[in-house]
This record gives structure tokens, C-alpha cells and sequence, in this order.
């Protein structure tokens, strides 16, 4: 057998590699050891050894308590957030970039649709009537688009870990973004236990006998289970659980429109009516703002695109897509299917607050417009159809709250241990974490359950629209810093459709619903006819979210006396990812002229 230039013949058959530099001038063979051939590990040494922590994910932390010192000492021995070190850690901190365009553009059409959409629109229905739906959608929608578009923009400029978290901590103010971060992950903690005991209700249409403990079990070993696989398995069960659910959307908006005009089959063409009697609103302009709340739950998760931002391949490609599939999700699965909801059932249809909860499917007015056609196995698939959904938003759950966790930990706004990210680019911890509340899901046997969840919803309830409202504002000072600094608009890799003036509407219809949700909260339908006790009960749990968010701003704030970020001192160029711009931007538009103008048009909205 010959050998190579870089091998140590030792006898006829036996020949070891050295290493190359044993052949340089100057070497000896004498004073090197051979590189000897080692065999790959075991499956089991591979799975153990991939739960070790990730090098990578340690970016400047051996030197962090050197730093701190340093920065103490500098601030007379009181307590200093560092900003400039957290930005630095939270850009390296080491999660996986597995995410395809497929996994984002699924989980910005269905991702987070939910018992929001399928069975709590049904209560919404119930309190506002079919109008004050969809204006309260129409709004949300409206809303939410215009901060998806600023999240766009952000998060492909700056794909890092935490995102809204991180923008408001390196924008805004380290305290705001402190307040966010764990308003943000404590949402996402609360509604994994909510959407468990949503799916073991669900069960319960078919078989209301058996504990339900048997099905928390199943379902969140299954979650913990899917988020275990890492970055990867959460896309491919979330591009799995989307298609399930925009087939079934798309579905029952074509059996709606055959139903309203061709009637049950007891009865012939329904059309409006319903809208006539018992009428398009119910309990007047109260009742309309009751439904916002409801329409931000719906609504959440779709931020979700831009905290998977940091584990995408090419978010730069990517992105873009999957946030202009936004508009097609508030269009058709929530506008159309609830105009549908509203024409086929009455807002004073008993069945709507006819479940043991708020998350039970057998409210869901999709379910009784199916169950009054008459049609005997649909009920039975729209119901399978909810329970997909509720677990495909408790995955989302695990996702949401262990990537912010991790977050907050490589911003300092954490305890270090839950930034662990392990060589999978798990951060192991975090998920550990999430599951392990996961477990108050156990408390849907207990006879007061549905208090219970009243008080996890409280705690998702307004968090979507701070979050929201933080983001737009993100938005609207980076564009100030931009500017100042000299750098112009094209110079961003993707621009939001509506601009900063969109963000200036968002953040403002933001601001409308919270307070629109206060005056609702503190004077609910009927309070009139309410004690003291169970209208105190009733604020708190509608307006819980705030003094949450109040309470860690300034408590981060008198710690560690941090202030307001001038535009001067934003850090504009920290985690961005260096995309050739000019290059790309050429490229793309010598494509774009060869395309026909059905396909510019298509590009532009989708």
C-alpha cells in the first residue's frame, strides 16, 4: 500500500497518520505523536454528548464578571446593566439555523391559529354580536399587520435571539425591554398549560367519562417531546399542524357559503338573517370593545415569525414571504370564517356559553354551525381539527417561552442558567422550565378548573398587545437612528410595506384597545347588577397583564437606574447579519424584469 507524504510507514501493514506540521523545517518525528485513527462514538455518546453545553453559545462570558467589576467600580459600586456587553452576548448566543422557508411561511398562515379562533370566538360572538366581530377583527387585523410589517423589517435586519425583547432593551430602554422579555415568556408559560386542558376538554366531546389526566400526560409528553427534536422538529410539526389547519379553515368557509345559500335541512336560504334578528350588535359600543381582547388572543403567536427569525437559514429570503402571508391569514381565516360564524349562528344562541370553560370545544361556533346542518360526522372532525390546533399552539408555547428565556438570560435579565444552549442549539434549560409548568395542566380534574383558567388567560390576555405596541415603537426609533446616523432606507435589506407611518397606526390602535380593554374591565357588561367583590375579580383578571409589566419595569429600574436610550447611542450594527446588499439588490431586480406582471403583482403581496 503506498503511502502519502503525510504517513509514518511502521511495517508492511500497519501505517499511522501524523500530523502535518511533523514534516516542516526544523521538526523531528521523534518529538510528534501520531494521530492515531479513532473510531466514531456510539449513538448512545452521541445523544449524551449532544446535551453538553454548546462553545459557542459562551460568547464573552469568562469575561463578564471581570467586566462587571470593572463597570462597578466605574459607577461608584452601585448596580450597572451593562447594554453594550448583554448585545454583544445575546448576538452569539448559539441556537440553530435549521428553519426553511416552508417552516416560516406555514407558521405565519396557521401557526398560532388556536381555541382563540375555533372556540372563543364563540363567547366574543355571544357578547358584541356578528358586526362588533368583525369590526373588532377588522381592527386587530388591521393592527397587527402594520406590526408585522415593522417586525419584518427588524427581525431581518437583526435575526437575533429574543427579538422583541432584545430590540426594546437595545432601542428603547433596558428596563421596558426587561418588562417585555418576561412579559412575553410568562404569556407563553401560561397558555401551555391553558391549551393542554383546552385539548383534554375537547376530548370530552367524544368521551366526557374518562380522567383527564390521562390526556395531560399524553399531550404534554407529546409537546416536550416534538421541541426535543430542536428547532427542526418544532418547524416540521408546526408546517404539519398549519396544512391541517388551513385545510380545514378553507373547508368550512366552502361548506359555510353552500350552507347560507342553500339552507339546512330544515329550512332553506338563510343569507342575513341573523344579521336582522336577533341582530348585528348586542350590547351596544361596550359590546364591541369586549371583543378586542378576545381578537388579540386569536391573533397570537403571529409574532412568532419573528422570534424564529434567529433560528432561519436565510431570514433575508425567508422573511419577507412568510410576513406578507400575514395579510392572507387575517383576510381569510379570520374575516371571511367569522362572517361565516356570524350568518349561521345567533349571537343568542345558548350553545355559545353552553361549555365547562372557556377553551370548551363544544362552544365553538364552528362546531354548532356544523351541528345545525345536520351533518353527523363533521361535528366529530371539526373537533379533531381544534384539538390539533390547541397542541400546535402549546408547541408554539414551548417555542415562545424557552427562546425568550434564553434570551433574557445572554441579556442579563435572567439567571444564567436558562441561557444553556446545548449542541443541538436546544436551550435545554428553558424547555426543561416551560414543561415543567406545563404541569398545573394536571389541575383540568380539579373541580374549580375553570378558574383555573380564567386566571392563565388573564396572564396571556393583554400581553399580546403591549408586546405589539412595544414592537411598533422599536420600529419607529430605529428609523429616527437610522436616519441620523446617515444611513439611508435602501440601505435595508427589507423595508416594511406601510413604513414608519404604519407603525406610528399600529402603535396607536395599540394604545386605543388598551384602553378601551380598561373601561370594559372595570365597567363589564351588567355591572350594574354586580357586587364590588366580582367587579374587583373581573378587573384584575382582564387588566392582570399591567401591573405585571409595571411592576418588573420599574423594578428593574430602580435597581440597576437605567434610562431611556438617545438615538445617538443605539447600537445599529450588533447582530446584523452582513448580506451583500448591493449585490443581492442588483441581482434580484435584473430577475424581477423578466418576470410577467401577474408574477410582480403575486410577489408583491405574497
Amino acid at each position: 500500500m503506498a503511502s502519502s507524504p503525510g504517513d509514518i510507514e511502521l511495517g508492511p501493514t500497519n501505517t499511522y497518520k501524523s500530523k502535518d506540521d511533523s514534516f516542516t523545517y526544523g521538526s523531528s518525528h521523534s518529538m510528534r505523536e501520531p494521530e492515531y485513527e479513532q473510531h466514531p462514538p456510539l449513538r448512545f455518546e452521541r445523544l449524551v454528548d449532544s446535551f453538553r453545553r454548546d462553545p459557542n453559545s459562551t460568547f464573552l462570558l469568562a469575561d463578564h464578571d471581570h467586566d462587571s467589576a470593572i463597570a462597578r467600580r466605574q459607577h461608584n459600586g452601585s448596580h450597572y446593566y451593562d447594554l453594550h456587553l448583554a448585545t454583544l452576548e445575546n448576538a452569539h448566543i448559539g441556537l440553530s439555523r435549521s428553519l426553511k422557508g416552508r417552516h416560516l411561511q406555514m407558521i405565519a398562515i396557521g401557526g398560532s391559529i388556536g381555541t382563540g379562533l375555533f372556540v372563543v370566538s364563540g363567547k366574543a360572538l355571544n357578547a358584541g354580536g356578528p358586526a362588533s366581530l368583525l369590526i373588532a377583527f377588522g381592527i386587530i387585523g388591521a393592527m397587527l399587520y402594520s406590526t408585522c410589517q415593522a417586525l419584518g423589517e427588524l427581525a431581518v435586519i437583526f435575526p437575533i435571539a429574543g427579538s422583541f425583547s432584545s430590540w426594546a432593551t437595545r432601542f428603547l430602554d433596558p428596563s421596558w425591554g426587561f418588562a417585555m422579555g418576561w412579559n412575553y415568556a410568562l404569556q407563553w408559560l401560561s397558555v401551555l398549560p391553558l391549551e393542554i386542558i383546552a385539548a383534554s376538554l375537547t376530548i370530552g366531546y367524544w368521551n366526557d367519562k374518562l380522567t383527564k389526566a390521562i390526556f395531560v400526560t399524553i399531550f404534554l409528553t407529546t409537546i416536550v417531546l416534538i421541541n426535543m427534536f430542536g428547532v427542526k422538529g418544532y418547524g416540521e410539526a408546526e408546517f404539519l399542524f398549519s396544512i391541517i389547519k388551513v385545510i380545514a379553515v378553507i373547508g368550512f368557509i366552502l361548506l359555510g357559503i353552500v350552507l347560507n345559500c342553500g339552507g339546512t335541512p330544515d329550512r332553506g336560504y338563510i343569507g342575513g338573517e341573523y344579521w336582522r334578528d336577533p341582530g348585528a350588535f348586542n350590547n351596544g359600543f361596550k359590546g364591541l370593545c369586549s371583543v378586542f381582547v378576545t381578537a388579540a388572543f386569536a391573533f397570537t403567536g403571529t409574532e412568532l415569525v419573528g422570534l424564529a427569525a434567529a433560528e432561519t437559514a436565510n431570514p433575508r429570503k425567508s422573511l419577507p414571504t412568510a410576513i406578507k402571508q400575514v395579510f392572507w391569514r387575517i383576510t381569510l381565516f379570520y374575516i371571511v370564517a367569522l362572517t361565516l360564524v356570524g350568518l349561521l349562528v345567533p349571537h343568542d344562541d345558548p350553545r355559545l356559553l353552553g361549555g365547562d370553560s372557556k377553551a370548551d370545544a363544544k362552544a365553538s361556533p364552528f362546531v354548532i354551525a356544523i351541528e345545525e346542518a345536520g351533518i353527523q360526522i363533521l361535528p366529530s372532525v371539526m373537533n379533531s381539527v381544534i384539538l390539533i390546533a390547541v397542541l400546535s399552539v402549546g408547541n408554539s408555547a414551548v417555542f415562545g417561552s424557552s427562546r425568550t428565556l434564553a434570551a433574557l438570560a445572554n441579556l442579563h435579565q435572567a439567571p444564567k442558567i436558562l441561557g444553556y444552549v446545548d449542541r443541538k442549539g436546544r436551550p435545554l434549560v428553558a424547555i426543561v422550565i416551560a414543561g415543567a409548568i406545563g404541569l398545573l395542566a394536571y389541575l383540568a380534574d380539579a373541580n374549580s378548573q375553570g378558574s383555573v383558567f380564567d386566571w392563565l388567560l388573564a396572564l396571556s390576555g393583554l400581553s399580546s398587545i403591549f408586546t405589539w405596541g412595544s414592537i411598533c415603537l422599536c420600529h419607529i426609533r430605529f428609523r429616527r437612528a437610522w436616519a441620523l446616523a446617515g444611513r439611508r432606507v435602501e440601505e435595508l435589506p427589507f423595508q416594511s410595506q406601510v413604513g414608519v407611518w404604519g407603525s406610528y397606526l399600529g402603535l396607536a390602535l395599540n394604545v386605543i384597545v388598551i384602553v378601551a380593554q380598561f373601561w370594559v374591565a372595570a365597567f363589564p357588561i351588567g355591572w350594574k347588577s354586580m357586587s364590588s367583590a366580582e367587579i374587583a375579580q373581573n378587573l384584575f383578571l382582564k387588566w392582570m397583564s399591567a401591573p405585571i409589566i409595571i411592576i418588573f419595569y420599574f423594578g428593574h429600574k430602580i435597581y440597576y437606574r437605567t434610562r431611556y436610550v438617545p438615538l445617538r447611542d443605539m447600537d445599529l450594527d450588533t447582530g446584523r447579519r452582513d448580506w451583500n446588499l448591493p449585490i443581492l439588490v442588483t441581482q434580484e431586480r435584473e430577475e424581477r424584469k423578466t418576470w410577467p406582471k401577474w408574477k410582480r403583482w403575486y410577489k408583491f403581496i405574497c
